[in-house]
Parts: C-alpha cells; sequence; structure tokens
C-alpha cells in the first residue's frame, strides 16, 4: 500500500469485489487483504464512488472506511480514505495522477495524504509495464518518497500474473521492515 508493506513484508491475499451502475457511473466495492497491524490480521474496506469523464480523461472519485478486524484493546482500528484520480490512454500509452488523503489514518498515523504519478505503456495486448512515484506526508509517521516499476502479463482472459519493485527513501534500520524495498510477485484471478 503507497509503496509501503502492511504485513512486514510476509505474502498476503485480498480480495475485490464489484458493483457498478448501469452506466458505469456510480459503484460500490467491498475487499479485504492480510496485514500484520496492532494485533489485527485482516483489514476491510468499503468504498463508494463514481467514474466520469472529463475532459477526455477518466476521473475517479471515492470514499472509502477501512477497519482491521480483531485489533488489540484500543488500537485505532479504523479509518476513512478519501482518493481522487484522473487517468487517460492515448494508444499505448497510459498516464494517472492520484491524489489520497485521510483525516485521521489507523494506528499512530493521524491524517497524512498521498500524491502519485503513474506512466505505463501496453507493449503487446498481453504484456504492459508501468512506473510510479509518490510522496507521501503523515502526522504520527515518517514522510516519504516510494516508487514502483513492473510487468503485468495477461496469462489468460482471468489471469495476471505481476512482478513488481517497489522502494522507498526511508532507513529501514531506524523505520522498520515496512518501508523496506521489495520485489514482488503477485498472481490475480478475476471472475
Amino acid at each position: 500500500s503507497k509503496d509501503a508493506s502492511k504485513s512486514d513484508g510476509d505474502p498476503y491475499v485480498w480480495g475485490t469485489a464489484e458493483w457498478e451502475s448501469a452506466s458505469g457511473l456510480f459503484y460500490v466495492s467491498p475487499e479485504f487483504e492480510t496485514i500484520k497491524s496492532n494485533g489485527s490480521n485482516v483489514e476491510m474496506t468499503l468504498s463508494a464512488g463514481v467514474r466520469p469523464q472529463l475532459g477526455g480523461f477518466d476521473i475517479d472519485l471515492n470514499a472509502a472506511h477501512k477497519w482491521r478486524l480483531d485489533s488489540n484493546p484500543g488500537a485505532d482500528d479504523d479509518a476513512w480514505e478519501f482518493t481522487a484520480s484522473a487517468s487517460r490512454a492515448i494508444g499505448p500509452a497510459k498516464a494517472r495522477l492520484q491524489v489520497q488523503h485521510s483525516p485521521d489514518g489507523a494506528g499512530s498515523v493521524k491524517d497524512w495524504t498521498w500524491v502519485e504519478g503513474r506512466m505505463g505503456w501496453d507493449f503487446t495486448d498481453k504484456l504492459s509495464g508501468s512506473a510510479a512515484l509518490g510522496y507521501r506526508s503523515q502526522n504520527g509517521a515518517p514522510d516519504y518518497t516510494g516508487w514502483n516499476v513492473g510487468m503485468t502479463y495477461a496469462a489468460t482472459r482471468n489471469i495476471d500474473l505481476d512482478l513488481r519493485y517497489h522502494d522507498t527513501d526511508t532507513d529501514e534500520v531506524v523505520v522498520g521492515e515496512q518501508y523496506a524495498s521489495a520485489l514482488v510477485a503477485g498472481v490475480s484471478f478475476y471472475f
């Protein structure tokens, strides 16, 4: 998440489902992911948003409520997160600018803001690559710059394979494994 690990570098599983209106403008999405935080091993999310098109750009505006199941007593285990993104594809090239903000994050983090730019390229109808650079300012945890670069291969219509390198400019000796560099292999199944 935002080029930092929520599982202390261990493997994780996530799942999401989505309902969208007939026009595709409105959507609602529940999801889960495995984490390691204050005694919790699962984070749940419920988000809702709109996806209009404006001036040739695909816009996505959403609000999400996140909560961590079975956290230690007294832990700050829920948060609201608001996201705005604008993306555009021209031929094989893709670009996206995203801004996310939480007025009170989970755990020790209070308010935070993440700004990320992403560029991508479709090499073939099955193989694409992308790189992203982001900056997170946060109250209660270190500010950092994060980046990732990787490739995605559509093995079938319903299976994507992704290999991506993530890193930050923080010193993991000082702030912990959460911000360490990592090579992450992922498999996504679509139903």
